[in-house]
């Protein structure tokens, strides 16, 4: 079942501030950004264009699925929490999508601890989209 994840979106000054430490994705076709289960490398922001976030059971069955919209951050839990990406992110053919790794983005938090907060808002506004989304199920 595939749910609207427009809680991704961040504030454009983090959007902006993120960017500026980060390097273009190409997607010429659909593009696995991570999976379900890998140790987190980075953080990605979805420029433009689609991309779903999807999780699977342990016995492979579709749980939930997130259409995330443009300016949104990807990975986000997976690199605060230092755990396992919980979802598998695939950008659609001609988003654009930009990568932070982890090391850039544990050096501007380091540099600009006030965008923890904005962080944590886009954080917890993804919590409540993957809760509703399960609600949904």
């Amino acid at each position: 079942m595939e749910q609207d994840a427009s809680a991704f979106v961040a504030d454009r000054e983090l959007i902006q501030t993120l960017e500026k430490r980060s390097q273009l994705v190409f997607c010429g076709e659909d593009l696995v950004l991570f999976r379900q289960g890998e140790a987190p490398n980075g953080l990605y922001i979805l420029r433009s264009g689609e991309a779903t976030l999807v999780m699977r059971s342990e016995s492979g069955e579709e749980v939930m699925c997130l259409r995330v919209a443009a300016s949104s951050l990807i990975g986000l839990p997976a690199i605060v929490g230092n755990k396992p990406y919980t979802l598998t992110a695939t950008a659609r053919q001609g988003a654009e999508v930009k990568f932070v790794t982890r090391v850039d983005y544990e050096d501007l938090i380091r540099a600009e601890p006030s965008l923890c907060f904005k962080l944590l808002e886009v954080l917890a506004a993804e919590v409540r989209a993957a809760r509703n989304a399960l609600l949904a199920i």
